[in-house]
């Protein structure tokens, strides 16, 4: 099992397994210890960016059910006005390739579908009622809008 006691965010490897019978997609590392509730999200459009939201004592796990999506995570040093220096963490997830991503607590998080019918399943470390009082939101453009581009290549 990975250690998801780790001040930055870490991307815990999964995998697919598939015979005759179909397939099994899975994240054998990932431990549901800390997890009290979860909860799946599903945008309107692809066109739709849904960020920032964070929180200083509770930590997110983030599974990509179906489709892909862009994942963003920064550390909020300062609830009101976080550094928009901070670092970064930008993913590209795919529920074609199976993992989970950990965003530890004191991060903020957002997500753009990059695909049509893109489901993000998120475990968390607290109940809601832990949650609601612990709850810090951002423009969707704090840390740039270029984040959420897709980059032709």
């Amino acid at each position: 099992m990975h250690s998801t006691h780790t001040s930055e965010p870490l991307f815990i490897e999964g995998g697919l397994a598939v015979d005759d019978r179909g397939s099994i997609t899975f994240a054998n590392d990932f431990d549901f210890a800390q997890v009290k509730r979860f909860y799946m999200v599903e945008n309107v459009s692809t066109e739709v960016v849904r960020a920032y939201h964070g929180h200083a004592k509770e930590a997110k796990y983030a599974l990509i059910a179906s489709g892909s999506a862009i994942v963003v995570a920064v550390a909020m040093d300062d609830t009101r006005a976080p550094s928009k220096e901070n670092k970064v963490h930008r993913y590209v997830l795919s529920s074609k390739k199976p993992g989970v991503l950990y965003i530890p607590a004191g991060f903020v998080n957002g997500f753009r579908a990059l695909e049509p019918q893109t489901r993000i399943l998120f475990f968390s470390t607290s109940t809601l009622e832990e949650s609601k009082g612990d709850d810090f939101r951002f423009p969707t453009d704090y840390w740039g809008s270029e984040l959420w581009n897709v980059e032709n290549r």
